[in-house]
């Protein structure tokens, strides 16, 4: 009796089954062939992706190995035609090159390249930081002291493992202005955060101790 029962259930079920898939052939169609066109175009991103990425690291390879003095008006244009192309890895190698290399003197038109990277370039959080600190050391001699601290507010107000690179960078430009009270005081900042750089917080301890300790 329970078989027979059980039997009767079974069957019923494969009826509903049936009757459900009949009754909805064609949404069901529908959905598979949008989930076979999502999954299509999805991995067809990621190879178009991939591909324009190696476009980009063969065009770095070849800009920085064929570089030479006599083609340094071509090199620049190059990279910064690269760091328009705002890839996480490529645009910021493309800048340090440019920097490292002395092929722009343009202060404006370099900090418009920092932004370019800083503003509009998908990083990671802690790779934007660094690129930020890197833009505030770039200016640091030639910036005034709210512009020096504009740029790297975002580090000074954040949990960033560069904060006390940050920090230690206004102190030292504080102290070469003479302004020792405000270089004492972002010191003693690095001396209280909780994660600072270890080399740094025994840079202000000396810095402190030595200069700073009227």
């Amino acid at each position: 009796m329970d078989e027979d029962i059980a039997i009767i259930n079974s069957n019923t079920r494969n009826q509903k089954i049936r009757i459900f898939f009949k009754n909805n052939k064609k949404k069901i169609i529908i959905i598979l062939l949008l989930i076979g066109i999502l999954l299509i175009g999805y991995f067809s991103y990621k190879e178009y992706i991939q591909k324009k990425r190696l476009e980009i690291s063969d065009q770095y390879n070849s800009i920085v190995t064929e570089y030479t003095i006599s083609n340094r008006e071509k090199t620049k244009n190059s990279l910064i035609k690269l760091i328009n192309r705002k890839d996480p890895t490529y645009s910021p190698l493309s800048l340090y090159f440019i920097l490292d290399n002395k092929l722009l003197s343009d202060i404006t038109k370099i900090n418009n390249l920092f932004d370019i990277i800083i503003e509009d370039t998908s990083l990671e959080k802690e790779i934007k930081n660094l690129i930020i600190y890197k833009k505030a050391l770039f200016n640091a001699d030639k910036s005034q002291e709210n512009e020096l601290l504009e740029i790297l507010k975002p580090i000074i107000n954040s949990k960033s493992i560069w904060k006390s690179h940050a920090l230690f960078l206004m102190a030292e430009y504080f102290y070469s202005k003479g302004e020792k009270q405000k270089s004492k005081e972002f010191f003693n900042q690095i001396l209280t955060l909780e994660y600072a750089n270890q080399d740094l917080m025994i840079e202000s301890q000396k810095r402190l101790n030595r200069d700073l300790s009227e």
